[in-house]
């Protein structure tokens, strides 16, 4: 009996860990391809090893424009959904009023619209607004295409904060705003963390609206610009390839260190709550 306690734990660990593998060894061919001098599809050591493909694509001036246009797009799209997705979520947490659940539901089946079916009526309605071929257009579809489901997650981590906490704050002289801001804020982190990453790698990893409503090359964000290291006549310069690559995934990486505790202690309580 205590063998078989033993063996089954054992026997899912390592089952887990072969899964684990499965999707970790993919990631050899990029950091290996990076750092070779003569990379190919075909997964093998550095022969020989150099740093030449992060040289040649950084001061080749790839990868500064198209960071840039990256990171304008992500960081202004996630400081805009955190603001509007908080401030929509606040009355929604905080108030009773008729069709409530109503609403709760329309914003939920929002979130669940095809981006894609959007894009036809999205460009003509751009061209009207003279809205292509602007990063304010880009981020304006991405604020808009992720409030509907970070206001329905950042209100459900706010219904986890006391509403007797806010109500504590008014009888010592706090205002409304007061209470939102000092209590209810710094309470709701990982909520605000959970929806900022949400968000960021939203903007940061879309392709295809960059593709559709951008037209200058200089407006190209990373994503989008990836795609000239594929030649014409399918010749491609794969370490280079590689090396962009991992680049590109870095800020991705470092966003989720940075926010990891209160993503794991926060999306529990907060997307599972109804």
């Amino acid at each position: 009996m205590a063998t078989r306690r033993i063996l089954i734990p054992t026997s899912a660990y390592v089952v887990l860990i072969v899964l684990g593998l499965f999707f970790l060894i993919p990631m050899l061919w990029p950091i290996l391809a990076s750092i070779n001098g003569h990379a190919t599809l075909q997964v093998s050591l550095p022969q020989p090893f150099t740093l030449d493909n992060f040289t040649s694509i950084i001061s080749g001036g790839l990868v500064a424009r198209p960071f840039a246009n990256s990171a304008v797009m992500a960081i202004s799209t996630m400081l805009l959904v955190i603001i509007l997705s908080g401030l929509a979520a606040y009355p929604l947490s905080r108030y009773q009023f008729r069709g409530k659940a109503t609403l709760m539901y329309f914003i939920l089946f929002a979130s669940a619209l095809p981006v894609l079916a959007l894009v036809t009526p999205l460009y003509a309605m751009y061209v009207t607004l003279n809205l292509v071929d602007t990063l304010q257009g880009c981020i304006l579809f991405f604020v808009a295409s992720s409030l509907p489901f970070c206001i329905w997650l950042m209100k459900n981590f706010l219904d986890g904060v006391p509403f007797e906490l806010e109500e504590a704050a008014w009888i010592d002289g706090a205002s409304t705003l007061g209470g939102f801001w000092h209590i209810l804020l710094p309470l709701a982190a990982p909520g605000m963390a959970v929806v900022g990453v949400w968000s960021f790698l939203g903007a940061w990893t879309n392709f295809f609206v960059p593709l559709i409503i951008l037209q200058s090359q200089d407006l190209l964000p990373a994503s989008v610009h990836i795609y000239t290291f594929f030649g014409a006549y399918g010749q491609v310069n794969y370490g280079q390839l590689a090396a962009y690559a991992l680049l590109y995934a870095l800020p991705a990486v470092i966003l989720y260190l940075v926010v990891s505790r209160f993503f794991v202690r926060g999306i529990g309580p907060g997307a599972l709550k109804g």
